[in-house]
């Protein structure tokens, strides 16, 4: 039985401006991080360079979403 990827979540802060940070989900963060910055992502493109404050695994597709939320609702 295959064992499925890892899935990351990440959260990157703007080196232009530090009080801009973005959260996302990913199975590969460097390539991610590597697309932020090469102006990829239109929600990340005026705010770059990016640089990655913290990743984290979790073996789950919907654990790694249900976290992504959680970062992403201010609580």
């Amino acid at each position: 039985m295959a064992v499925p990827p890892q899935r990351f979540v990440y959260v990157l802060e703007s080196t232009r401006d530090p009080d801009r940070h973005y959260i996302g989900v990913t199975s590969d963060v460097p390539s991610r991080l590597a697309a932020h910055n090469n102006g990829r992502s239109p929600h990340t493109a005026k705010y770059r360079p990016w640089k990655l404050v913290v990743s984290m695994a979790f073996s789950e597709q919907a654990l790694a979403a249900r976290f992504e939320r959680y970062l992403k609702s201010g609580s």
